[in-house]
């Protein structure tokens, strides 16, 4: 990102030099070589929103939540209720979500960051919450149906190392999708750990 930002950085003072200079001498500026000009439409097109981030903004709007989270396999969920607000950022880049809702009687709230990143082909997101200081980042991949599969991970607070995670989410209509969220138990094996049933309004 730095590295991205200073290129771009770069650019835009190398383009405002030229333009100084040719408006001083009255000369045109010199002509961008078949390197640069191949570089700089790499940079605008990894720029550029496509059809996935179209796709991402078409599931913006408010929604209500039924939420149920296991602690471990075989036991019984624990059931609240919420809601959340997804709106496109960055000029239709990036899909936000904040989420509201309780854990055992305790307010919760969330927010989260969607992309489709068109140098790796691939969705990314990113999430933070009131239970954590931390930062879950994942990345994955969407069919046609804007069913999705990311894997992603976290850092445990107890065990003081990354937990790794699998997310996937599917729409059952045009107004409704359903999230889940798998990950190890304390025995290793991958259980589901969250359901989320998304209502759009």
């Amino acid at each position: 990102m730095r590295k991205h930002a200073g290129l771009m950085c770069a650019t835009a003072a190398i383009a405002l030099l030229v333009t100084s200079a040719s408006a001083q001498t009255g000369k045109q500026p010199p002509q961008m070589t078949p390197e640069q000009k191949a570089e700089m439409e790499a940079y605008m097109k990894a720029g550029m929103p496509g059809a996935p981030h179209q796709a991402l903004a078409s599931t913006a709007g408010n929604y209500d939540l039924k939420i149920r989270s296991w602690q471990a396999a075989g036991t019984p969920p624990m059931e609240e209720t919420g809601t959340a607000t997804r709106a496109m950022a960055l000029d239709g880049r990036v899909l936000v979500e904040e989420l509201s809702s309780s854990t055992m009687g305790t307010p919760f709230t969330g927010h989260g960051m969607m992309g489709y990143d068109n140098v790796t082909g691939k969705y990314w997101s990113t999430w933070n919450d009131t239970m954590s200081t931390g930062l879950m980042l994942s990345e994955g991949t969407c069919d046609a149906q804007k069913t999705c599969t990311f894997t992603g991970h976290w850092n445990d607070p107890v065990k003081k190392a990354p937990v790794k995670a699998r997310m996937t989410t599917r729409w059952t209509s045009p107004t409704v999708q359903v999230f889940e969220m798998y990950a190890p138990g304390k025995d290793g094996k991958e259980f589901k750990m969250m359901e989320i049933t998304y209502t759009k309004k």
